[in-house]
């Protein structure tokens, strides 16, 4: 019998169940070219790109979307509601945790490197070169500033 779904068999407890891996009309993708880039939101400093490739960040539910950040580009220390996944597709990229930017101790990411900063964890990030990153998570992907001056919503006049 020929199909066109793939099955995995499990055994757990003494029962086989068969799950499907995938059906080729249940799945989502795209190419690079396909991305559409735009400005970011504004609760990001200005000169980044950002591009939606699955869901709706604002709303709840699962999202993915990808950040294209200039050298020397800083997000201020914030927290947001929900864990955050970071994969760094390409560039160099600086994470560390606490309410000030201390790069000293910041972790290093290039290439493949991934991070998931847990709900609520105090955390700033920097672009050490042009960087592009691929976030995802359960919306609404929410950021709230440590200390409210750093919040660009509030600079929307130097924007």
């Amino acid at each position: 019998m020929k199909s066109s779904l793939r099955v995995a068999v499990t055994v757990a407890l003494g029962l086989v169940t068969a799950v499907p891996l995938f059906a080729q009309t249940d799945h989502m993708g795209g190419s690079a070219p396909s991305v559409k880039w735009g400005a970011a939101p504004p609760f990001f400093p200005s000169g980044a790109r950002f591009a939606v490739i699955q869901g709706d960040p604002s709303q709840s539910g699962e999202y993915t979307v990808r950040l294209e950040l200039p050298a020397g580009y800083v997000i201020k220390p914030h927290f947001h509601p929900t864990d955050e996944h970071v994969t760094v597709l390409s560039g160099r990229f600086l994470v560390g945790m606490g309410d000030s930017v201390a790069t000293a101790g910041a972790m290093v990411l290039g290439p493949e490197g991934f991070i998931t900063a847990p709900a609520s964890a105090h955390h700033f990030a920097v672009a050490q070169r042009k960087t592009v990153l691929q976030v995802h998570g359960i919306g609404p992907f929410v950021i709230t500033y440590v200390n409210p001056a750093d919040d660009p919503r509030g600079q929307a006049s130097s924007r």
